[in-house]
């Protein structure tokens, strides 16, 4: 075994293979315990008209792409992105990667089993 094989096989060592990277990738997306939701911090997000928005439009589908999202309600990227990402950390919605997508749904069944009739009230028509 030569010197420079020998490096690599120790960088190499506990590498994860190629694939994992991406699941990897997948997993580091952070949404909050159940447990942890906090209702001053839900109302606080979805006062803002665009998330609240977001929301309800959430509540008609399961999943949606991101880009056809923003699109949908006249969104640069950037601000959906922002507004998404928002709406996450609260703990509102759940992102799902799909390549270099992201899918986007409500977490119904979390905020309704920490806050019974929270869904229905912020999904309610105008």
């Amino acid at each position: 075994m030569s010197v420079m094989s020998a490096r690599v096989d120790s960088k190499n060592k506990g590498a994860a293979p190629a694939g994992a990277a991406q699941s990897e990738r997948a997993e580091r997306i952070h949404h909050p315990d159940v447990g942890s939701l906090d209702l001053a911090t839900i109302m606080r997000t979805l006062g803002d008209p665009i998330r609240l928005e977001i929301v309800r439009l959430r509540a008609e589908e399961e999943e949606m792409l991101c880009g056809d999202l923003y699109e949908r309600l006249g969104l640069p990227a950037s601000t959906g992105s922002y507004h998404a990402k928002l709406l996450r950390q609260a703990g509102i919605t759940r992102a799902r990667a799909a390549g270099t997508q992201r899918l986007l749904s409500l977490r119904r069944d979390d905020l309704e089993s920490r806050f019974p009739g929270l869904v229905e009230l912020i999904t309610a028509p105008r």
